[in-house]
């Protein structure tokens, strides 16, 4: 048995001993069997050797997942005091949502928190979506092929949370610096409109470039307006203040060194769940264009480092080499279960020059994927769809 740890994180491999697959010779599978090899072994131990790597992808899922826990806790915004509401993508716009709705129940589930939302409706396909409206509740029916909808046009995010637009950092020699304007003052208003949401604004202030406009804001408990010239990008000249626990009541769970094992056990399971389950978009026509490779995969990363997402992407690369590894394709360790549960029924096991054949074709099939994934990546780059 030949095994190698590859440098970090790139990973390692074992070639084991008396295993045919894609790397076997017939020299080998003509020699005489030894005792000490993988085909001399009992079908129920090879399906132990079988299961190992399946196995340690989810182990080291789930132990990044609990030390993450044990670092950093969870913390975030219900969905219930999130006050402003949500802007929604253009695909949810069109499907009966409006920005502002906050969501109370989708197919007679609470929804806690915003991702469980999007598993819900685009992974599990659920459709009958409550939420509250100006104060009152709205019923929408969401159609069968809503998920593919939002694959299809290839949106950043389903829903983000409204903001309220507070000034953390006014610029120097900018429209609001000589309008007076401070920060932590609270616009709520452009001219004679109310607005309150950090996004309604901006697209206020996108169509008054260059003009004289009255910001109305609450500075100290005391609300005061003050005139202010726009530039000709529809610009005041101002950063947000991105701390949003001074605004959103957050609920916070932290985890004691032993608690956060099986929160992370649950945790990489619940993630292998939502995998699994969206693996079935990827059979319909807007899921396979949206498979991606290498491109897609570093994409999937934020310009800036953190280590927070940096783990939390790892752990769910591993979930998802977890779940790939186990397909019932040769050469794949499903393969070779399903190769393993057909000789445990019968009584007798597949010979070896056929399993060398059905490695061959499975390394064909792993192989025309890998071009089919990062082909699609190329054509992306191309229309500049990353």
């Amino acid at each position: 048995t030949e095994w190698g740890i590859g440098w970090v994180p790139l990973g390692g491999y074992c070639a084991i001993d008396g295993m045919a697959d894609e790397t076997t010779d017939a020299s080998m599978l003509a020699a005489e069997v030894k005792p000490w090899e993988f085909r001399a072994k009992p079908a129920w131990q090879r399906m132990f050797i079988i299961a190992g790597g399946v196995l340690m992808n989810f182990i080291t899922a789930a132990i990044i997942y609990a030390m993450m826990l044990y670092t950093w806790g969870q913390e975030y915004i219900p969905m219930e005091n999130a006050y402003l509401g949500y802007d929604y993508c253009q695909t949810a716009l069109n499907n009966g949502f409006q920005n502002g709705d906050r969501i109370i129940t989708i197919d007679g589930d609470t929804i806690e928190q915003q991702q469980e939302f999007v598993s819900k409706a685009v992974i599990e396909g659920k459709q009958n979506v409550v939420v509250l409206r100006n104060g009152e509740e709205v019923n929408i029916t969401l159609p069968k092929d809503f998920g593919e909808q939002v694959i299809a046009a290839n949106e950043k995010g389903l829903l983000q949370l409204r903001i309220p637009f507070v000034i953390g950092i006014v610029a120097e020699g900018t429209p609001a610096q000589a309008a007076g304007l401070q920060p932590n003052d609270s616009i709520i208003g452009i001219n004679d409109k109310h607005l309150v949401a950090y996004s309604d604004i901006v697209k206020e202030l996108d169509t008054l470039k260059g003009e004289t406009i009255t910001v109305s804001f609450i500075r100290n408990d005391s609300t005061m307006r003050l005139p202010l010239i726009l530039t000709d990008e529809g610009k005041m000249g101002v950063q947000i203040d991105p701390n949003l626990t001074r605004y959103f009541k957050t609920k916070k769970i932290e985890y004691g060194f032993f608690e956060s094992f099986p929160a992370g056990i649950k945790q990489g399971w619940e993630g292998l769940v939502n995998y699994v389950k969206q693996f079935r978009l990827v059979f319909t026509k807007a899921g396979a264009q949206s498979v991606g490779g290498f491109v897609a995969i570093g994409n999937m990363f934020p310009s800036t480092w953190d280590w927070s997402i940096f783990w939390s992407f790892t752990a769910f690369l591993s979930l998802a080499l977890a779940f790939m590894n186990f397909l019932p394709i040769p050469v794949l360790d499903g393969g070779y279960f399903l190769m393993l549960i057909y000789e445990m029924i019968t009584g007798r096991k597949p010979n070896d020059k056929f399993m060398e054949i059905a490695a061959n074709i499975g390394m064909f099939i792993l192989l025309a994927l890998l071009i089919f994934a990062n082909g699609n990546d190329l054509i992306k780059l191309i229309l500049g769809k990353f």
